[in-house]
């Protein structure tokens, strides 16, 4: 089954829910941007393009976690599995492990971009014709977009979240985005889940703020998709990015800060900036082994594992649904 794309009702509902949630982002005390809308099309290929600069070292430690230890990996998700992935995007990340599988269903991959997904859905079936897949457009925080797992069959379901994406929540967030892939799998069923460890903040700042520039331009198309879909007009030479560690929090913000006082016109209302003040774009929560297992407990699973580098920068990990 082919991912659909969006029909005009479903477009009009998305762009309203676009407008609403940046109006009401930039309109609070402190203004904010949701970060799922960072990865429209253009946003989602500049996040590709970050996975491949020097100083950002996430995707390419994780890629290795999962190359040393994918046979062991295999094992422990056992066969007939359906794996399960939130926000695919490309789906790259999941074909070693498909491939490494005994006998799996399948393959559900969730993602807000159609596009994407289906060019993705047509990379695996050339690579591996025998592997069925059946897509989801949406947002994976969203129940309606599960309902199509009661139909699939499988022996065993697993949620394959890599790439760190649970810091993006809050901690009070992240535990029920845990609940909602609990209460769509059975007792027993995985979990195999990515987590940026706790290291040293210049590494970390490092990693969001690269040499290249290249999360300045995800970080500013933000706003470039507000201009475009909802009629603004940000001018982007007035904005800086800016990224750093917060210690307390234990998580890395991503902002854009306004260099000079001027307004902004969204959709017809006026939005005011002081120079200084700043856009919240994102948060990437880093986690120890120890705060992360008793997140899963709480999120209603059982650890079972984890393998991390030698460098112990970064893990994941292996939990089973209670």
């Amino acid at each position: 089954m082919k991912a659909a794309l969006s029909s005009v009702p479903e477009k009009q509902q998305q762009d309203s829910e676009f407008l609403r949630d940046v109006l009401e982002g930039l309109g609070g005390k402190r203004k904010t941007l949701p970060c799922k809308y960072l990865y429209d099309e253009v946003g989602s290929r500049l996040f590709e393009d970050i996975c491949e600069v020097s100083d950002y070292y996430l995707t390419r430690t994780e890629a290795s976690i999962f190359a040393t230890n994918l046979k062991d990996i295999a094992d422990k998700i056992g066969p007939e599995a359906l794996l399960i992935e939130p926000g695919a995007g490309n789906c790259e990340k999941i074909e070693a492990l498909l491939a490494q599988l005994e006998s799996p269903k399948g393959y559900y991959p969730i993602d807000i971009s159609p596009e994407i997904l289906l060019n993705a859905e047509h990379r695996i079936k050339a690579n591996q014709p025998e592997m069925q897949v059946w897509s989801a457009v949406g947002d994976f925080t969203q129940p309606d977009v599960w309902d199509q797992l009661t139909q699939l069959p499988s022996r065993k379901r697993v949620v394959f979240f890599p790439g760190s994406t649970i810091g993006n929540f809050e901690p009070d967030k992240a535990e029920q985005l845990l609940e909602l892939f609990a209460a769509n799998l059975g007792v027993g069923d995985g979990l195999l889940i990515g987590t940026d460890l706790v290291k040293d903040s210049v590494r970390l700042e490092r990693a969001y703020h690269d040499s290249e520039h290249v999360t300045e331009r995800f970080n500013k198309n933000l706003l470039n998709r507000i201009n475009t879909e909802l009629e603004a007009d940000f001018d982007l030479s007035l904005f800086a990015h800016r990224a750093f560690y917060h210690q307390l929090r234990k998580r890395v913000e991503m902002h854009l800060v306004s260099l000079k006082d001027h307004s902004v016109s969204v959709a017809g209302t006026r939005v005011e900036f002081s120079e200084g003040e700043t856009i919240h774009t994102e948060n990437s929560h880093k986690y120890s082994i120890s705060d992360f297992n008793q997140l899963l407990a709480r999120g209603g699973f059982r650890p079972i594992c984890h393998w991390k580098d030698a460098a112990a920068s970064y893990a994941i990990h292996y939990a089973q649904a209670i």
